[in-house]
């Protein structure tokens, strides 16, 4: 056998042994709470991302390769998210990452992310600044298909002025990014209508006894409590209305789904109402799928999911990054944002169908119009009537 001959077979075996040998994953990074009081959001969140992810690698992965999760639990913490990023980009590698629960945390972290030209998948967070942090850059990173707040606070304002006709509305915010920058969202959809809360109150995360600023509204007349914060929180104001014998309805965020919020606040917390972008309801195969896929796989006590909206966007956020991958043809991070900015094919998630969810100047997937208002009932958020 010559030696041309011989290179030649070489080549062929060395190609049969590298075909044989399997892709290198793709890592994306997951960056969320997964203890403490933001928890019931992170690990749903966190549980619908593996979802979608182990049915994308039963049919063969994103361009024929795995993907791998790199999970970190952030812990609600700004300077824990900003650690985990910049172990998620430059120890791990990832090629994008999905997350973030807490608007601060989002705010403080994913300016690494900009700066490394990698993608950010805001599944959760709602903090109306969050996809604008880096608009005026020639290429922003980072995307969201959560409701943000400027969406919230409007819809909240609209049931309790626009359809409830209260007057007179408290609000009852936490102290941080998320609680504040919502407050200010709730004010500036109020002074569109002319009104002016009565009172405008602040507590901490943690807080036990909200009595002080529950009297300051009380005092004031409030017709109507309306609410930024999570759950533990939210449980309190609700059990202290009770104590102090004041029945006016509640209007909140989102947040106001949380588990930990339906469970501590009891009989307290029914006829709650907050916006929605998913109710834990089987009303389409799709939805149906989804909800006993994730029932069968954790097990949820009761059958619920801690938070439904989080979970489902959680599992919708893998399958929008995973399109712009295939469409890109490349995990280069450049070319999965073009990629995002101009979806060719629709993306039928659990939330809704994404059809061209987002361009060049607009990051957010989410409207008015796949928002919906959910309500506490029987321990459970049901679709509002």
């Amino acid at each position: 056998m010559d030696f041309k001959l011989k290179a030649l077979v070489a080549g062929v075996v060395l190609g049969f042994s590298m075909s044989g040998m399997a892709a290198e994953a793709i890592k994306i990074g997951v960056s969320g709470p997964f203890t403490g009081g933001s928890a019931p959001m992170g690990v749903s969140m966190r549980d619908g991302v593996r979802l979608a992810v182990a049915e994308i690698n039963a049919k063969g992965g994103v361009l024929g390769r795995q993907i791998q999760l790199v999970e970190r639990d952030d812990e609600a913490k700004n300077e824990r998210g900003v650690q985990i990023a910049q172990e998620l980009i430059n120890k791990e590698r990832v090629v994008a990452t999905v997350g973030y629960i807490n608007t601060g945390v989002a705010q403080a972290s994913q300016r690494f992310y900009q700066q490394a030209k990698i993608p950010v998948m805001n599944n959760v967070a709602t903090g109306s600044i969050i996809t604008k942090q880096f608009a005026d850059q020639p290429q922003n990173f980072i995307f969201r298909n959560s409701s943000a707040d400027v969406i919230q606070s409007e819809m909240i304002v609209q049931e309790a002025v626009d359809r409830r006709k209260f007057k007179k509305v408290a609000i009852l915010a936490d102290s941080t990014n998320y609680g504040q920058l919502g407050r200010a969202d709730l004010v500036k959809a109020l002074e569109k209508r002319g009104v002016k809360a009565v009172t405008e109150e602040k507590y901490n995360i943690g807080d036990v006894d909200m009595t002080a600023q529950l009297l300051k509204a009380r005092e004031a007349g409030a017709e109507v409590v309306l609410t930024y914060g999570i759950g533990p929180e939210l449980a309190q104001i609700a059990n202290g209305m009770e104590k102090l014998g004041w029945h006016v309805p509640i209007v909140g965020s989102w947040t106001l789904a949380m588990a930990n919020f339906i469970d501590n606040a009891g009989k307290n917390g029914e006829g709650t109402r907050m916006p929605q972008t998913f109710i834990q309801d089987p009303d389409t195969p799709r939805r149906k799928a989804f909800i006993d896929a994730y029932i069968k796989a954790y097990n949820p006590p009761g059958g619920r999911m801690p938070s439904a909206v989080s979970a489902a966007q959680g599992y919708d956020s893998v399958y929008l990054l995973t399109a712009a991958i295939k469409q890109a043809n490349s995990t280069d991070g450049p070319a999965i944002a073009q990629a995002l900015e101009n979806l060719n094919e629709k993306v039928e998630g659990v939330v809704t169908t994404y059809s061209k969810p987002y361009s060049h100047d607009n990051h957010e997937a989410i409207n008015f119009e796949n928002t919906k208002f959910g309500e506490v009932r029987n321990g459970r958020v049901v679709l509002a009537k």
